[in-house]
């Protein structure tokens, strides 16, 4: 992860901060931070305690507004606390009016405008997930029974299984796939979907399909179209070793993709979240120089998220399911999109739900002011949650955040913890110490410590 860059304020003009301002007016406006990271401050000016951070494209609400000798605003003091309601100053410099400002092009198309979005389905009605990771194998072997006894003793409710997994095999053999991918559907680990949602409706567990989106090796093989290439070249791209990254532009895989959905909502999936809804790492775009994405219609990587998020609510509306999407951890502590599309107000407006995946040990030395954030799980959980919590004031119809968080032990970090227990609890107050209270564990071996999940 690419570590957020601080900004500090700068005093404007030669006037002493510190004297008496020429004018402080009240204001009710709202306007949005542009700098990286903006600095709080207790009083007007440099001079001011430093009281709280506040990342760019924040939408704040101005309470007053010091002015310069020339009349222009200097420093305005702004409501910044989500929560508690506390007020802090900020430089005028690194406010703007409209977001546009400091976004750029590539986001001029991305909608912003209030979505209709489902209430409870009367026969799908929402619950406040505690959630579990499966793969395919594990739902169709033994282990399934191990995981539901799992939750009948503990506080897990919801398991996410994987629908379409990372190499791109269904969990059961699907009509799309064998039309379109038929390699998908050969060696698939449930052969009786039916039983096997009924065991879990039987054991009320909520139950959420997991889809790769933009990375499928067995599709991209037989539609060699639809995958990223190098621009020289013309050679696939591959992020790991045989598995090629397919293009989010391409509106065929959208079709496959949300044709996969249609058939896990008919089996009885209560929702359906998309996973790999992104581009490639770039390193901030910097592939982008020699990387062919397909980009046949000229859309930015946000906006052909986005697209995609709003051409599977419209197919998957008439069959009563939740749509959400996973995200960078880091996505809701950034003002971009990360160079991968993944823009947290472009996604947030347009699903029910939002989960950016925590997992501390996937931050970097210094995020968050942590030396190893692997180290510290609940300030890394707390700080990620209260960031996102913010992004999601700056649109009115912003999804649900659920978050992914950690459950394994991460021994490739160096200072790592090990993660049992405490830890899992750690991360679940920090989620709830911001008003969150869905999560998911993830381990990928889906061996859980039932310890963080007790039932009080």
């Amino acid at each position: 992860f690419e570590e957020v860059e601080e900004v500090e304020e700068i005093a404007i003009g030669e006037k002493d901060i510190e004297e008496t301002p020429d004018e402080v007016e009240n204001e009710d406006e709202k306007l949005f931070i542009s700098a990286s990271v903006l600095n709080v401050r207790s009083d007007a000016g440099t001079n001011g305690s430093i009281v709280g951070k506040i990342i760019k494209g924040s939408q704040v609400s101005v309470i007053e507004t010091v002015f310069d000798e020339d009349g222009s605003p200097k420093w305005h003091k702004i409501s910044y606390e989500h929560q508690n309601g506390d007020y802090g100053w900020v430089s005028a410099e690194y406010t703007v009016k409209d977001k546009m400002e400091f976004l750029g092009p590539g986001y001029a198309d991305i909608d912003f405008s209030p979505q209709e979005k489902p209430g409870d389905y009367e026969n799908n009605p929402r619950v406040t997930v505690n959630g579990i990771y499966l793969t395919g194998y594990s739902a169709g072997s033994a282990k399934l029974d191990k995981m539901i006894d799992l939750a009948d003793r503990t506080k897990i409710n919801a398991f996410v299984i994987n629908m379409k997994d990372d190499n791109g095999t269904m969990l059961f053999e699907t009509d799309i796939a064998a039309e379109m991918s038929p390699r998908a559907n050969v060696s698939v680990p449930v052969k009786d979907i039916d039983s096997l949602m009924k065991k879990l409706k039987d054991h009320d567990i909520y139950t959420i399909a997991r889809i790769v989106c933009f990375v499928d090796p067995k599709y991209v093989k037989e539609h060699p179209e639809a995958g990223v290439i190098y621009k020289d070249s013309g050679a696939p791209f591959y992020f790991k070793e045989n598995v090629q990254w397919s293009s989010a532009y391409n509106r065929e895989l959208w079709r496959y993709v949300v044709g996969v959905a249609k058939e896990a909502a008919e089996a009885g999936f209560n929702e359906i979240q998309f996973d790999y809804v992104r581009f490639p790492t770039s390193n901030g775009g910097k592939k982008d120089a020699y990387l062919d994405y397909r980009n046949e219609l000229g859309e930015s990587k946000p906006l052909a998220v986005q697209n995609f998020l709003k051409y599977a609510r419209e197919e998957l509306d008439p069959y009563e399911v939740y749509i959400s999407a996973d995200v960078f951890g880091l996505v809701g502590s950034v003002g971009d999109d990360m160079g991968i599309g993944q823009y947290w107000e472009a996604i947030s407006n347009v699903v029910d739900y939002i989960s950016p995946m925590m997992y501390p040990s996937h931050y970097g030395p210094g995020v968050y002011g942590l030396s190893v954030p692997d180290a510290f799980p609940y300030e890394t959980i707390f700080r990620c949650t209260k960031d996102s919590v913010m992004k999601n004031m700056n649109i009115e119809t912003p999804a649900i955040i659920r978050p992914w968080i950690q459950d394994f032990t991460a021994t490739y970090v160096d200072g790592h913890i090990r993660y049992g227990a405490d830890q899992i609890r750690a991360q679940i107050k920090g989620l709830n110490d911001n008003g969150v209270e869905g999560f998911m564990l993830w381990n990928p071996s889906n061996n859980y410590d039932e310890g963080g999940v007790e039932k009080e």
